[in-house]
């Protein structure tokens, strides 16, 4: 997971609809929407070997140990991790393609591979980094992420999937320079191909030896997949904030698409109520080898790898079966704009609901649309009718994405349904300036 800002990027000279043309000819233009649950009639995923997984890890790690003890942008360890990869997935019977950029005056790559068949107009991909720092092998960040998405795409071909959907998979260079691949991508595809994209579904250190159990809460429909996943092991999650814009899912996001993912946590502290939910030790960090030397197959929960490796083939079966629209409810909604002041006092944006009975759901659902130059300057709150404040967004200095576009889930079963509830949103730094375009609550 990166921990910067991003960087610029110094573009090849490859032509990225060369690049298209190789990977998926067959692909046409078409709306993007929302990633589509399944209907009825989806076979189960398979369970997805944690043996075979690990395998890949033990893979990474000879790479790494091989080329001066990582596998980072620019270095023997990172190209090696590249030709593993896509060995593994040109056997499989996928096409797939390298796409080049230059960052920093080092040569970078991503992987992009496509399964043959699937609705040509809705692409449902699935990606991670690849890369590590330089400081170690990354085995957590991102081997996990990039082990889980390849072993669920050789069991799409031992499965010889034919789901509704286009299948893409791809793995990321230099994401932890600044997300620099996957911006690369994002923003060499022409606005038809990005069209074509019904969802990404990013997966950023899975496998966190201190693990949460968290979920992107982008995308409605991709984060209720995980959820209900979760829910049917009865492993409660929570919603991801710590990487928020700071993985491979933000150039994606910033673009449109759907999006969403999972996370085992890193640098931040577990507390005492997630240990209880989740075991582990509460005042450690999640991934107390993030980023460093230590970050080795010995840095490896295998219960959590296991868990989020079934999990990322779910969506990928679920996801690529069908169209079904988001769960609906009674909706209120407001479209005035506010302004919110450069690095000023909390502004907030009402809306009065009545003619519900009791009190709200467990799960209300708050769709934000917050224009901003620089997303994370931006704290932003639902204020219940009785004051009682539920923090959908932190600041966070490494977030740059423009704007607020989301769907927050908030359990506001205490709350009065009926009564006057405001969007609060304050900037917290200056030089970036925006407003409250328009919210709504779906009960």
């Amino acid at each position: 997971m990166s921990p910067a800002r991003y960087r610029s990027v110094s573009a090849s000279a490859l032509a990225v609809a060369a690049l298209l043309a190789t990977a998926a000819p067959a692909v046409q233009a078409a709306p993007a929407s929302s990633g589509a649950a399944a209907s009825p009639a989806v076979a189960a995923a398979p369970d997805i070997p944690l043996a075979n997984v690990k395998a890949h890890l033990t893979q990474l790690q000879s790479i790494a140990t091989a080329n001066g003890g990582n596998r980072a942008h620019g270095r023997t360890g990172y190209k090696a991790s590249i030709d593993y990869v896509k060995a593994k997935l040109d056997a499989a019977g996928y096409t797939t393609a390298l796409q080049q950029f230059t960052s920093g005056g080092a040569t970078g790559y991503n992987l992009v591979a496509d399964w043959p068949g699937g609705d040509p107009n809705q692409v449902l991909m699935a990606g991670s980094h690849l890369d590590s720092v330089t400081s170690g092998a990354g085995i957590n960040d991102n081997g996990s992420g990039s082990a889980a998405v390849l072993e669920t795409a050789l069991a799409v071909s031992r499965a010889q999937l034919a789901p509704d959907k286009h299948l893409r998979f791809a793995w990321w260079g230099a994401e932890e320079l600044g997300l620099v691949g996957s911006k690369y991508y994002v923003n060499n595809l022409a606005a038809t191909e990005r069209a074509k994209l019904d969802g990404y579904l990013n997966f950023d250190m899975i496998g966190s030896p201190n693990a949460g159990y968290f979920v992107y809460d982008d995308d409605p429909v991709i984060e209720q997949t995980f959820k209900s996943y979760f829910a049917g092991l009865s492993v409660p999650t929570e919603i991801e904030t710590e990487g928020d814009g700071r993985s491979d899912h933000a150039p994606f996001k910033s673009a449109g698409v759907p999006v969403g993912g999972l996370f085992t946590g890193a640098s931040n502290t577990k507390s005492s109520a997630q240990a209880q939910k989740w075991g582990g030790t509460a005042g450690q960090s999640f991934d107390r080898c993030y980023h460093s030397s230590c970050d080795t197959t010995a840095n490896i929960n295998d219960t959590a790898l296991d868990r989020n490796s079934d999990a990322v083939a779910h969506a990928i079966w679920t996801l690529s079966a069908g169209t079904v629209e988001p769960p609906t409810g009674e909706v209120f909604s407001s479209t005035t704009d506010v302004a919110v002041p450069d690095a000023g006092a909390a502004v907030t944006s009402s809306i009065a609901v009545t003619g519900r009975t009791g009190n709200a759901p467990t799960a209300l659902q708050v769709g934000v649309d917050i224009k901003h130059t620089w997303r994370g300057d931006l704290v932003v709150d639902l204020l219940a009718p009785d004051g009682t404040a539920y923090r959908l967004k932190s600041a966070s200095s490494s977030d740059s994405a423009d704007n607020v576009i989301a769907t927050y889930t908030v359990n506001a079963s205490s709350e009065t349904a009926n009564g006057t509830w405001k969007l609060q949103v304050r900037d917290t730094a200056s030089q970036d300036t925006g407003y409250i375009d328009s919210w709504k609550l779906t009960f």
